[in-house]
């Protein structure tokens, strides 16, 4: 029961920071000095056709009431037409969403496969070797920048080595020799339903260059943050009554000791997640990975407030669903944690 009324009411201050958020971005996205009904209808447009297209979209009332029509729309599911491409900026995020989820999972799952396990190892040789090392390393990951990461790695195993494509998420050759045919648009299930065998080597190989520039920062975050709360729990008395019992080593530190040391870990992790969502813009331009990042530079170079609006939306709520989810598993995985 406690647990539904933390939820209820997580809910209701999330549509508060929504509401929020909605207002600020829709406000500086209006007084950015532009034009929108010019740049609908192009270059060449005529006095004529700028009254006409102001007219149609709205563009002519008071800015609070561009707003309340604004919002209506959003609870029918409607997010405005892209100024840019002329379509339903909800079309052009759903089209978009799969590459880049699929980026932020591959990158964030690898993130915390490497980060956990270097952050145990730091903990348990605390100023031995391997201790120097995981910390060199994570200083590394989380000091360079995510662009000059992806270039570093493109010189390296595009061009040095040629062992790795240098961008896209799969080869034109597979659109004739093994198409993959969409279903969900997360082109590593598709052909993993289709067992296109073939073509899951080609985008797992497409994948492995962005995924790992993407995963350095958290990685490097979540290293250093297990390495930290390892220590304080490893000083801790339970710790030396299983040793004196003769527990092993192994089973101290990763059933014990990490168990309840993880905590502080997955709320990095999910601030991390959240910082995804936009670093994979970053990401996404430098292998020219067909996601949201592209369509969100193209979009504030063109003033496209629409889709400035669903981008900023779709962020905003990913990033209180992220905050959410991780307060409820930790209160699932450490019981000292209430929920009020």
């Amino acid at each position: 029961m406690r647990r539904l009324e933390f939820l209820l009411r997580r809910l209701l201050t999330s549509i508060f920071v929504l509401i929020g958020v909605s207002i600020i971005t829709f406000a500086l996205a209006r007084v950015i000095p532009s034009n929108a009904a010019a740049l609908y209808i192009g270059p060449k447009a005529r006095p004529e056709d700028i009254a006409r297209v102001t007219i149609k979209l709205g563009l002519d009332k008071p800015l609070p009431v561009q707003y309340f029509i604004y919002m209506r729309d959003l609870l029918h599911g409607d997010l405005g037409t892209s100024i840019g491409t002329k379509r339903p900026v909800l079309q052009e995020l759903a089209g978009r969403l799969p590459a880049t989820l699929e980026l932020l999972i591959s990158g964030m799952a690898l993130a915390v496969v490497i980060g956990v396990p270097m952050g145990v190892l730091s903990a348990r040789w605390q100023g031995k070797p391997m201790d120097v090392f995981v910390r060199t390393i994570s200083i590394i990951g989380v000091s360079m920048p995510a662009f000059y990461l992806g270039l570093l790695l493109q010189i390296f195993f595009f061009r040095r080595l040629d062992l790795l494509p240098l961008a896209g998420r799969f080869s034109n050759a597979l659109r004739f020799t093994n198409p993959i045919n969409p279903v969900t648009n997360f082109l590593l299930l598709d052909a993993l339903i289709g067992k296109n065998w073939i073509a899951l080597k080609d985008v797992a190989i497409h994948l492995v260059l962005p995924a790992i520039t993407l995963a350095a920062y958290p990685s490097g975050l979540v290293a250093r943050m297990t390495r930290a709360t390892m220590l304080e729990v490893m000083e801790q008395d339970y710790i030396r009554t299983a040793r004196a019992y003769g527990v092993r080593e192994t089973v101290i530190v990763y059933l014990y000791a990490l168990k309840n040391a993880i905590s502080p870990t997955l709320t990095v992790i999910g601030l991390t997640v959240a910082y995804a969502l936009t670093g994979t813009f970053f990401v996404e331009i430098i292998f020219n990975w067909p996601g949201l990042g592209l369509f969100t530079v193209h979009s504030l170079l063109n003033v496209d407030y629409p889709a400035i609006m669903g981008i900023t939306l779709y962020g905003a709520t990913m990033y209180v669903i992220i905050n959410l989810a991780v307060d409820l598993i930790q209160a699932w995985i450490d019981p000292r944690i209430s929920l009020k």
